[in-house]
């Protein structure tokens, strides 16, 4: 699926075709439609399937005309008939003129913009859009960190009790989780570093006040 959005006077608003300055969101899109975005803003249509490869690493790569960025995020899987977390890919595309979000899941890190929750957000500010993105999904592996401990605090309290098969399996699988966000959120870091440092990146500033509009 392909949606188009665009910031007008701080409303988001949909978008019938592809223009400058539109946000580009992409949920689990099929080849056809990968192939289509490629073809319309001259990108390597692997670049753009990349976040749908689970296997994918986070990593930051300038190409020709355009930068390809890899984040993880974390979301929710059903594992042993019981909700828990992992984490799933998530590309960004800045090419001079758009961004394109990539991901095979329509997750809550991106619902906010859409619902034109956050504040100062412009589909126009390409790299502002960027930080705003990594904020949100640092603020989201923050909150599922609170909610893993919570359980945690929960299950050592009833295996004091009486220990069941369950509780540590489910122990486990906390563990498992705990693994996962933080192979991921070492490996966001990495990529933040670069964002802050490839010099680049100011193309995607709409204009030298950036930071401070």
């Amino acid at each position: 699926m392909i949606k188009y959005f665009r910031t007008d006077d701080q409303r988001i608003h949909d978008e019938e075709k592809l223009d400058d300055g539109v946000w580009v969101q992409m949920i689990a899109p099929t080849a056809a439609e990968c192939l289509m975005i490629a073809e319309d803003l001259n990108v390597d249509v692997e670049d753009i399937q990349a976040a749908l490869d689970v296997e994918e690493s986070s990593r930051i790569e300038l190409q020709d005309g355009y930068t390809l960025i890899l984040v993880d995020i974390p979301t929710v899987e059903i594992r042993h008939d019981k909700e828990t977390y992992t984490t799933i890919p998530l590309g960004i595309i800045l090419t001079q003129d758009v961004i394109v979000t990539v991901c095979t899941e329509n997750t809550p890190v991106l619902k906010n913009f859409v619902a034109n929750r956050v504040k100062e957000f412009s589909t126009k500010k390409r790299l502002r859009f960027v930080y705003q993105i990594l904020f949100r999904t640092a603020a989201t592996y923050q909150a599922n960190l609170r909610s893993i401990d919570k359980k945690r605090t929960e299950i050592e309290e009833h295996i004091g009790n009486d220990t069941e098969d369950a509780d540590l399996i489910e122990l486990h699988e906390l563990e498992s989780t705990l693994v996962y966000f933080a192979t991921s959120l070492r490996a966001n870091s990495v990529v933040l570093d670069r964002l802050t440092r490839y010099k680049r990146l100011e193309q995607y500033q709409r204009t030298r006040s950036f930071w401070t509009t």
